[in-house]
């Protein structure tokens, strides 16, 4: 998904841009790392685009469809996950006129304040671009990525699996003794005190 500079109007731009499901198994399962989440339908980027001091301030929502196994008894659980940003987008070009004219008097103001890394905590939300186009794949991804969460539980008070016959305790409970003894341990069970 390219958008041109040129597009981009003095009222701005609004785009209805469809991200498909390839796109989606890409980010979640590709380059050798699988997230545990898959794609379970297509999804809808609508973004605004919007020319501010030289650079484009971008907003954009869509929701991701998605489905992992639960971490703790392992059935499916499908989700749906709102995504919503605002990105200062900042051309290649200005942002190498400042690194190489030093700190200007905002970037001063800047640096003073918290700073996380290698860049001040304002600076998080800015995108470099080549100042002519846009291309929006890579900031899908990285807002996919961001948006999944930790693990999936298919509900707050899900019991899992029994540790001993792997019985799904949600479905019904089993015969099995919960309270596990460590069996280096076990013989010590028979030690008769006075």
């Amino acid at each position: 998904m390219l958008v041109k500079i040129e597009q981009i109007q003095d009222k701005g731009l609004q785009l209805d841009e469809p991200i498909g499901l390839e796109v989606l198994q890409e980010v979640m399962g590709g380059a050798g790392q699988d997230t545990g989440f898959r794609p379970t339908r297509p999804s809808t980027l609508r973004a605004s685009f919007k020319k501010v001091s030289g650079g484009v301030l971008l907003n954009g929502q869509f929701t991701a469809h998605v489905a992992a196994p639960c971490k703790r008894c392992l059935q499916d659980v499908q989700q749906d996950l709102p995504v919503a940003f605002t990105l200062n987008l900042v051309p290649e070009s200005l942002a190498r006129g400042e690194d190489v004219d030093g700190a200007d008097e905002a970037g001063d103001d800047r640096n003073q304040g918290e700073s996380a890394g290698s860049f001040g905590l304002e600076d998080a939300d800015e995108v470099i671009f080549d100042g002519k186009t846009i291309d929006l794949d890579p900031i899908v991804r990285e807002q996919v990525l961001l948006a999944l969460p930790m693990s999936a539980v298919c509900r707050e008070d899900c019991k899992g699996l029994c540790a001993q016959c792997g019985q799904n305790l949600n479905e019904k409970q089993c015969g099995c003794e919960q309270k596990v003894i460590d069996p280096r341990l076990a013989p010590l069970m028979n030690i008769k005190l006075n």
